[in-house]
């Protein structure tokens, strides 16, 4: 696993419920992409790069989360290479469910 690869310690789990589990995480369907993670009271949806992840949690905005909309086969996990991640299209999740870019 991609974030396991960056030293990060994952618990995994098959929802069968999981769009019910990611709405009440507050990840808007817009947003959704394969996987819902939770870092740090933080929800991460999708193949997110580690640095913007890296960056959520150093920042700490008042948001729900990052997501990676969809499942691009460049993105993390998925192929490419750290130029291509770097490229994807992270989106911060606001408390109110709004998308907007997030830069890293």
């Amino acid at each position: 696993m991609y974030l396991q690869s960056e030293s990060a310690t994952v618990t995994t789990t098959d929802d069968p419920e999981r769009a019910t589990y990611r709405a009440g995480l507050g990840v808007p369907d817009v947003a959704a992409s394969c996987h819902t993670a939770v870092i740090e009271g933080y929800a991460i949806e999708g193949h997110v790069p580690a640095e913007a992840i890296v960056q959520l949690l150093g920042t700490r905005p008042e948001a729900v989360g990052l997501a990676l909309p969809g499942m691009p086969g460049d993105s993390p996990g998925m192929g490419g290479d750290q130029a291509a991640w770097m490229r994807q299209p992270v989106v911060l999740v606001s408390l109110d469910g709004d998308l907007s870019t997030f830069t890293f």
